[in-house]
């Protein structure tokens, strides 16, 4: 059935508008996005062909989308570039939105809250990310720094990456940050010799290496756990 034939209340644009967005499934509110269907398909069906995509336990995670590519999503008869385009950019909106409002001045107590400040935008990237967390004396956050991009496995991390914007800034204490792509946060022996590394090198600085978190998906584990300002949870 073509849009324009079905009742204004199952539309998904007048349907929203009636009954607020929480009243939309999955495929209606990914067909506001799709906006126009094909003559064989609806926009609405041609979202759940998307939603088909997901091979996840969760059958109704939206999860997914951010893993797949413009690529994969021009596959779908009615998805044209500009289309997937859009759906990409939705991902990321939603992405972005997740994170803390407030990441500056935020105060650093327990990994938890390293954790609460950087699991969404961690957890499912598919590369390895190192974030340096700098503190003050008080462990409030003065600023969050991207310092390695690696591959499939640990990023590549010299210590002058980690150290360089808090040297800069006189800062006292720094953290370290970075994810398992496997969703396993469990230390590698790999993660633990460039902790001891960057520890080091922090000290002949005059700066404190309080902890180094390894984020998986949902979890995380303190490599440095009961630090001066941490604690393990």
């Amino acid at each position: 059935m073509k849009m324009k034939e079905l009742p204004l209340s199952e539309r998904p644009y007048e349907k929203l508008e009636m009954y607020g967005e929480t009243s939309l499934s999955n495929s209606e509110l990914l067909a506001i996005i799709i906006k126009s269907g094909t003559k064989e398909e609806s926009s609405v069906e041609i979202a759940q062909r998307i939603l088909n995509m997901n091979l996840s336990e969760d059958s109704n995670s939206l999860r997914f989308l951010q893993e797949i590519s413009i690529e994969e999503l021009k596959k779908i008869k009615g998805i044209g570039k500009v289309k997937a385009i859009q759906l990409k950019a939705i991902c990321e909106l939603s992405k972005r939105m997740s994170r803390p409002i407030h990441l500056m001045n935020v105060p650093i107590r327990f990994p938890s809250d390293v954790s609460h400040l950087l699991m969404d935008e961690l957890r499912y990237e598919k590369k390895e990310l190192v974030k340096v967390i700098i503190l003050n004396n008080k462990n409030m956050v003065l600023k969050i720094v991207d310092a390695a991009i690696g591959g499939g496995n640990f990023a590549v991390i010299e210590p002058k990456q980690v150290l360089t914007d808090a040297i800069k800034m006189e800062a006292p204490k720094i953290l370290l940050v970075h994810n398992h792509p496997s969703g396993d946060p469990t230390p590698s022996s790999t993660d633990i010799l460039v902790t001891e590394r960057i520890k080091e090198a922090a000290e002949v600085m005059g700066i404190e290496l309080l902890d180094h978190i390894v984020m998986g998906d949902g979890k995380f584990v303190s490599i440095l756990a009961k630090k001066k300002g941490m604690e393990k949870t």
